[in-house]
């Protein structure tokens, strides 16, 4: 753990030592799996889920805005009173802010993805800033005026962003769901949704990627993936509302 009383110039200075560390001790192919932890990191906090007794959990979807998605997806959401998180890319959001608006209105929390999705491993301090700040000036002129969380392009992160992260009193958000990972899955509406519903457990993140076009099989799985999950007695609320749950009964 980085002290608090080394300047920033040394801070910076352990944080790319410990990447040489890294390398020499573990080669890059242990360099490749610390990135894709889902629930490791060097610094900071990180949820990948919450534990806790409730069956609540939160629906999130990775990138855009995008016409393909935003609406249907927006639609699907409203027709059943739920509210979900959207990780932004701010590049894709300087292209849509009408998008982004609309999903603000809707009363969603949109969060940070990082300005150009570009994996967040082995990057400087002042390109993670870059990247975050950029972002999140975007959202805040959507309107949001939420908590602006954080997730990595395709969950990658290594040290500068879980730093920065740490250094600014934010997380990194993970997930323990995620139906687009196994193409057999991923490949029919009816699979996607079956798989949400079996694999989501109390306190549950899943995260979906409906945005584009070719991501027709998602949101024609969103609707049965939340009857299913409401059958089964779940509510359904933002990340920054599941993490307000840690340690609650």
């Amino acid at each position: 753990m980085i002290r608090p009383h080394l300047s920033r110039r040394a801070r910076r200075r352990t944080i790319s030592l410990a990447v040489v560390l890294v390398l020499l001790l573990g080669g890059g192919y242990a360099l490749l799996r610390v990135a894709d932890a889902r629930t490791f990191q060097f610094f900071g906090g990180l949820t990948d889920r919450v534990e806790t007794p409730q069956k609540v959990v939160a629906l999130t979807f990775d990138d855009g805005p995008d016409p393909a998605g935003v609406a249907p997806v927006l639609a699907t959401l409203a027709s059943r009173g739920v509210k979900a998180t959207f990780f932004l890319i701010g590049r894709e959001l300087a292209a849509h802010p009408e998008l982004g608006r609309e999903l603000a209105a809707a009363g969603h929390e949109l969060g940070n993805h990082t300005y150009s999705h570009e994996r967040m491993v082995l990057v400087t301090p002042g390109y993670v800033a870059a990247e975050i700040e950029r972002t999140d000036a975007l959202i805040r002129r959507t309107g949001y005026r939420g908590e602006i969380t954080v997730r990595p392009p395709n969950g990658k992160k290594l040290l500068a962003l879980p730093y920065y992260l740490h250094e600014h009193g934010r997380q990194t958000i993970m997930w323990d769901v995620e139906p687009n990972s196994y193409p057999d899955v991923d490949a029919s509406a009816a699979a996607t949704a079956e798989y949400v519903v079996t694999h989501v457990r109390p306190g549950s993140i899943v995260v979906l990627h409906a945005m584009y076009p070719a991501r027709e099989a998602t949101r024609e799985a969103l609707g049965p993936a939340i009857d299913g999950l409401r059958a089964r007695g779940y509510r359904f609320v933002t990340v920054s509302q599941l993490l307000a749950l840690r340690g609650k009964g």
